[in-house]
């Protein structure tokens, strides 16, 4: 029998169980790596063919390009790309080895003068890219695209001299957090969850718990959608809601929400599965080849959230 990556398989679900209507999904639209971890997490599937996968999108000098990131086209490494990578090895334990080495010198070559990462070089200029990613001749550095990174580094026990500057780097922009916008957020408790100085961790996240419902950036009840603001440059509709900051219940997140609040974000998530058995996109849809290829890791993301908080799928 062909190695597929995914077997031996578990019981089939319920036909119109919500996992059984998303694996028709990832069948039918998803690429190869979103097929194999999708396998890795719901069908008992193994590690090596999502590494496998994944290597289909690695460059010579230790980045990740060829559109990893779906709303970036294009051959070229990016620092966003990279990210991408380093999530999913985390998330099927191989986030260390010599492949990290890796990574961990690209991220050095491209790092900027105040030792953090730009989110997107200019390299990218030439190549298809989402309207709204700008791109810089001189780009500087950026929470979004350095947060998650250090925060998964750091969660791996991963030691690279590039970690200390970005580290750093790090504290400051999420201690000086004040306007912002959900995806900062998002990568600021990326970075928080798995900082090394856990009460300083937890008084930052303190902190910017009480700026998120200060500033109305999570939809606190989804029936009222309407009384909450999108922010600037974000598409229609999009947007964030508690699980979208606490995509685990051990997050120092979780504490910004009641668990009332929690769970009917948690029932909203679950409510949004399409009739196609997939989950929407929430941020602009500019080509529709993007929104396909980016539909299969919102669903699996979905998926993963709705595990974490023992949410029936089967």
């Amino acid at each position: 029998m062909a190695e597929t990556g995914a077997s031996p398989l578990p019981p089939t679900p319920p036909a119109h169980s919500p996992l059984a209507r998303a694996e028709h999904f990832v069948w039918l639209t998803a690429r190869v790596l979103e097929q194999r971890v999708f396998a890795y997490h719901f069908l008992r599937g193994g590690a090596d063919p999502v590494e496998t996968a994944l290597d289909a999108y690695r460059n010579a000098d230790g980045g990740y390009g060829h559109a990893l990131e779906p709303d970036l086209r294009g051959p070229v490494s990016q620092p966003l790309h990279t990210g991408h990578a380093l999530r999913v090895l985390d998330a099927i334990g191989r986030c260390g080895g010599q492949r990290v080495e890796r990574v961990c010198r690209y991220l050095t070559s491209v790092t900027t003068p105040d030792g953090a990462l730009p989110a997107i070089r200019p390299s990218q200029r030439g190549y298809p890219t989402a309207p709204f990613v700008p791109i810089l001749d001189d780009p500087p550095s950026d929470l979004l695209a350095t947060g998650p990174v250090v925060g998964l580094l750091h969660r791996n026990e991963v030691w690279h001299a590039w970690l200390f500057r970005a580290t750093d780097f790090c504290w400051q922009a999420v201690e000086s957090l004040e306007r912002s916008h959900p995806y900062e957020l998002q990568a600021a408790v990326d970075f928080l969850d798995s900082a090394p100085d856990r009460p300083r961790a937890e008084a930052v996240a303190d902190r910017l718990g009480r700026l998120v419902r200060e500033q109305r950036l999570a939809v606190l009840d989804p029936d009222r959608l309407d009384g909450y603001p999108v922010a600037p440059g974000y598409g229609p509709g999009e947007h964030h809601f508690p699980y979208d900051y606490v995509r685990t219940p051990n997050s120092l997140a979780r504490t910004w929400f009641t668990d009332d609040e929690m769970s009917r974000s948690l029932d909203f998530l679950a409510g949004e599965q399409r009739e196609d058995g997939g989950w929407p996109i929430r941020w602009r849809q500019w080509t529709p080849g993007t929104a396909l290829e980016a539909r299969p890791i919102a669903t699996i993301g979905a998926l993963r959230t709705l595990s974490a908080y023992g949410r029936p799928l089967s």
